[in-house]
């Protein structure tokens, strides 16, 4: 927050006042300069407020970095081409959603940061538009272009060739080295604050790619540029196998219980001869539930397989297979700066390997319920129960002792044993109907602990591919955090030998 700034019109009379404060120590006050065109590009107005002092203080990092400085795009640019499906013909795509089986996965902006996305929705290969345009092609940069700026990711082949949103924008860069070293820029403070905001500070809420040629960034020699991108290749390849190795464990999952795919047992939902969806529940099977979705048949249908193919059906909260699970209270957050407290982060960011927006949680106030419920650590599975229910996620060794809010639920396995086969179990298919059967409210849907204990879980009749899945799974989570640490050492290079470099 900005507790007191100072404006300073740019001209020779003042360069020696400016020259002053800048050796000054800082500490809680933060300037910058500004030119009499800024103040009357934003309508005259004086208010430090309306320039946002650390954007316009970024780009004078940027200005005074070691490096001269180069258009981000344009003939002295480093990006050979930006777009976005559509863009030249300034409207918005028609989109046709339908079932899975008419169509393709969709992926929303906000999914691009996931570390295995996922589809929410299915486009059909009969709207109108290009469909061959939408698909993201490998070795490319993606930016957010509206709603929530500065967002940025990499094309891998993880990502490749899936249909995305045109709200995002594909960037592809003359030099292979740049997308590493352009990627880690945005993804570094100074870089994500300058995507931000436009050039005298003030928050941007739409990019469009010729926007990108108004961004300078810092032209490091090749050998840098290149100790950067490695690191970020390397990090998304891990990131790819990784999740080859969750579809292996998934794969064995599957063929050890002999499950049909997920659609056949939605097809025994319904009465055949009607179309209307409804089905009996007898009196005894109630539960005292009398919420329809909470007898969906698609359930009975999956547990009577998993007794029928399973060497014993108990459940998540049979202690042999969790020692705990915990559903925080709420209570009323208070919030430090970075470094004096906790690293706090939300449900939304559950599948994002280093979590955006990220808060800080004061230890002085919340040290108890920190230690007793709220702090992760390795291998704990994490299950999202309000609002969207059912994201499932293994908790990496970068998140240990970070906190997560009480929106998501912690399953704290009996052993490393089962860690990994408890995860991939949950965060299959079938393992989301178990879950979200429970779910209940009538504007925010909700489960809770005692539902989490409840949900049926299959032990394999051969131990050792029960025990192959739970390794694959513990490896895929140990590539993710050599690919965040990977990550990390790049942001470190772009700031000590780039951004700040002396």
């Amino acid at each position: 927050m900005v507790t007191s700034a100072l404006a300073l019109k740019n001209d020779d009379t003042n360069a020696e006042l400016a020259l002053r404060l800048a050796e000054q120590p800082q500490d809680d006050v933060k300037w910058c300069t500004v030119s009499l065109s800024d103040v009357l590009n934003a309508n005259k107005r004086l208010e430090a407020s309306v320039f946002d002092v650390e954007g316009k203080h970024a780009r004078e990092i940027i200005t005074n970095c070691k490096w001269e400085s180069v258009p981000l795009y344009g003939t002295e640019g480093l990006i050979e081409l930006a777009y976005y499906p559509g863009w030249m013909q300034r409207s918005r795509l028609k989109r046709i959603w339908c079932d899975k089986q008419y169509g393709e996965g969709f992926y929303i902006p906000s999914q691009m940061m996931d570390v295995y996305p996922s589809p929410e929705k299915y486009i059909s290969r009969f709207a109108d538009c290009d469909m061959n345009e939408l698909r993201l092609k490998k070795d490319t940069l993606l930016l957010t272009r509206s709603g929530t700026i500065g967002n940025v990711s990499y094309v891998s082949k993880t990502l490749e060739g899936r249909v995305f949103s045109d709200d995002v924008i594909r960037i592809s860069f003359k030099d292979r080295y740049d997308l590493g070293y352009v990627y880690t820029f945005f993804k570094s403070e100074i870089g994500n604050l300058i995507l931000r905001t436009n050039g005298y500070g003030s928050v941007i809420t739409h990019i469009e790619p010729g926007h990108l040629a108004e961004i300078r960034v810092p032209n490091a020699p090749v050998d840098i540029r290149e100790k950067i991108n490695n690191r970020i290749v390397r990090s998304f390849n891990l990131r790819d196998e990784s999740n080859e190795l969750l579809d292996r464990a998934t794969a064995l999952l599957i063929h050890e219980l002999n499950l049909p795919p997920i659609s056949e047992f939605e097809t025994k939902q319904f009465d055949n001869e009607t179309d209307l969806n409804n089905y009996n529940v007898k009196l005894s099977q109630l539960s005292g539930r009398f919420d329809g979705s909470y007898h969906v048949p698609i359930v009975p249908a999956i547990i009577e397989h998993l007794y029928k193919h399973a060497a014993e059906v108990t459940t998540v909260g049979d202690d042999r297979i969790s020692k705990d699970i915990i559903l925080p209270g709420r209570f009323k957050r208070v919030y430090v700066e970075e470094g004096q407290g906790r690293v706090f982060f939300g449900g939304k960011q559950l599948y994002e390997l280093d979590p955006s927006n990220k808060k800080y949680l004061s230890l002085a106030q919340h040290g108890n319920r920190i230690k007793d419920q709220l702090e992760l650590h390795e291998n704990i599975t994490l299950i999202t129960r309000s609002g969207t229910i059912g994201k499932v996620t293994l908790t990496p060794k970068h998140w240990e002792k970070w906190v997560i809010n009480e929106h998501v639920i912690r399953v704290i396995p009996s052993s490393d044993e089962i860690a990994g086969y408890l995860f991939v179990f949950l965060s299959s298919q079938y393992g989301y109907s178990l879950i979200t059967r429970f779910t209940y409210g009538s504007v925010v849907d909700e489960i809770d602990e005692n539902h989490v204990a409840q949900i049926p879980f299959p032990i394999l009749e051969d131990r050792s591919t029960q025990d192959r899945i739970n390794q694959l799974a513990l490896k895929a989570n140990s590539l993710r955090y050599e690919a965040y640490n990977l990550e990390q050492e790049a942001l470190r290079l772009m700031n000590d030998e780039v951004i700040f470099a002396q």
